[in-house]
């Protein structure tokens, strides 16, 4: 399965910890959104979105990209990392999945290393995370995904009809 993640982590690097572990499960194309680049995301089987949580939303940078290039009926998921918890995050990004006919996979949460605004104060949050049972959850998680797309898949040829991929041009 041909996955691309377009993705924020910055300050402990927590969601790109988590990101990689998962990409040892298959074929991950890690898509930094802070990069003025274009993307193509029609090109893969199924895209995710991944961010710290940031005062309960994912960064703006991440919003931005899906809403710029979520193509119409790609399966998505979410992946976030957060000090104190996930709440929300994941809201606006559910709802533009379903104005673009996307669907939602699942989403895969953890905590991680918390050191931003008052937090500094106390040292942080959430120290030494995510961990290796994090890491081997986000692996367990991606291999779930990897199991649900082949039924996605036959659900869109239904939908389209027999003999029909969008990604052949005629």
């Amino acid at each position: 399965m041909r996955t691309a993640v377009c993705y924020y982590s910055r300050h402990h690097g927590n969601t790109r910890k988590v990101l990689e572990a998962m990409a040892r499960e298959g074929e991950i194309d890690l898509i930094d959104a802070t990069v003025c680049q274009t993307v193509r995301l029609e090109d893969y089987d199924c895209v995710g979105f991944a961010s710290g949580v940031y005062f309960g939303k994912f960064h703006t940078s991440v919003l931005h990209a899906a809403r710029q290039y979520l193509p119409h009926g790609k399966p998505v998921f979410f992946v976030c990392t957060y000090g104190g918890g996930m709440g929300q995050s994941t809201r606006e990004l559910k709802e533009l999945a379903g104005e673009r006919g996307c669907a939602v996979l699942g989403t895969f949460g953890c905590k991680g290393y918390d050191t931003f605004g008052p937090f500094k104060l106390v040292g942080g949050i959430a120290k030494g995370r995510p961990n290796g049972r994090d890491l081997e959850k986000a692996r367990e998680f991606y291999r779930g995904l990897q199991a649900q797309m082949p039924q996605i898949n036959r659900k869109n040829v239904a939908q389209r009809g027999p003999g029909t991929d969008p990604r052949v041009e005629e």
